[in-house]
């Protein structure tokens, strides 16, 4: 691409940007802790969902040395219904490193070696927070890039991902990095849309060469993922008690579980062998990566002469639940079953 094209597309997207964009609160801080959290807490998650978990987590834990000295069932509460655990779990780990370093890093490669930071992120709070110019590379700007360059290659690929990397680096304004990576992630999210494109709203439709070719909307280019496995499963609710003194049982996964570890969820029948189950209230779904889980909820009554469950298994107030990290199924269902 020629350097006056570069520039070009360069302002356009810039100029688009300053002219008015969505108003988020990591939008409104150079502080590389807010930065990080935020772009942390978007991977696989929409904007506006974040925004009250951020909020919250802030609330809670306002600084890195915060952060740092918290309990990891703690952080695990506040991001309880986020989804992809790991990422909290590296959060605090990640502002142990810091706190026990001295001071957030300010060079790429030093806060790429924090856990739980990739390219994308280790780009985004780099550019960002310190002016570093590092170009950002996640879903929304593949798609512009294969869009703009009219690119059909497979962006499963690691290759082609590379190449879409090299694309955006040499488009990236060296004098606003940080600018002009907001801009093109905010362009992708809210113009450059995955399935229908707003071509007519889009600063760079002349420059689009896809556009030109009358391809915009087939690209980019994904192998087909596999067919997503289909689970169902019962999950119960035991209660004893009623009104104020209503408990629930719950029961906590293992903390080496390779699956949300640490978290309380509800029991199922095989758990709780000879349990009494009752007729269903419904069903939940809950999709994890590309797991389809459907649960059928139903009542469950312990047998009168059972011992009363031992640990893993707890009796929680409802109002307790939110005290704890519990697990999305497990609240969906209590939802369902009017309890919260």
């Amino acid at each position: 691409m020629a350097a006056r094209h570069r520039v070009s597309l360069s302002r356009l997207l810039l100029d688009w940007y300053r002219a008015g964009h969505r108003d988020l609160p990591w939008r409104r801080t150079s502080d590389p802790y807010r930065i990080w959290l935020a772009e942390i807490m978007l991977q696989q998650t929409r904007a506006q969902a974040v925004i009250p978990y951020y909020e919250r987590f802030l609330a809670r834990f306002p600084t890195v040395e915060s952060l740092a000295a918290s309990a990891e069932a703690d952080v695990l509460t506040l991001w309880s219904g986020l989804g992809y655990y790991s990422r909290a779990r590296n959060l605090r780990k990640a502002a142990r490193h810091i706190v026990t370093a001295g001071a957030f890093p300010r060079d790429y490669a030093a806060i790429r070696a924090l856990p739980g930071i990739g390219d994308y992120t280790a780009a985004a709070i780099s550019s960002i927070a310190f002016g570093l110019p590092y170009a950002v590379l996640d879903g929304n700007v593949l798609r512009v890039v294969a869009r703009v360059e009219n690119d059909s290659a497979d962006i499963a690929s690691p290759r082609t991902r590379e190449r879409f990397r090299a694309v955006a680096q040499s488009w990236l304004d060296p004098r606003a990095p940080g600018f002009f990576n907001q801009a093109l992630m905010e362009l992708g999210a809210t113009v450059c849309l995955p399935r229908k494109p707003l071509c007519l709203l889009c600063p760079l439709a002349g420059r689009c060469r896809a556009r030109a070719a009358g391809a915009a909307a087939q690209l980019p280019a994904k192998l087909r993922r596999a067919a997503p496995a289909r689970i169902q499963g019962v999950l119960l609710i035991v209660r004893r008690g009623r009104g104020p003194a209503l408990q629930i049982l719950l029961r906590q996964r293992p903390s080496d579980a390779r699956r949300m570890a640490g978290f309380w969820d509800l029991p199922t029948p095989d758990d709780l062998p000879g349990v009494r189950i009752g007729r269903a209230f419904g069903e939940i779904r809950h999709t994890i990566t590309n797991h389809r889980y459907t649960w059928t909820v139903r009542p469950g009554t312990l047998r009168a002469a059972a011992p009363p469950p031992e640990l893993p298994f707890q009796w929680f107030a409802p109002a307790g639940c939110a005290e704890i990290p519990l697990s999305t199924t497990a609240r969906k269902a209590l939802i369902l079953a009017k309890i919260l």
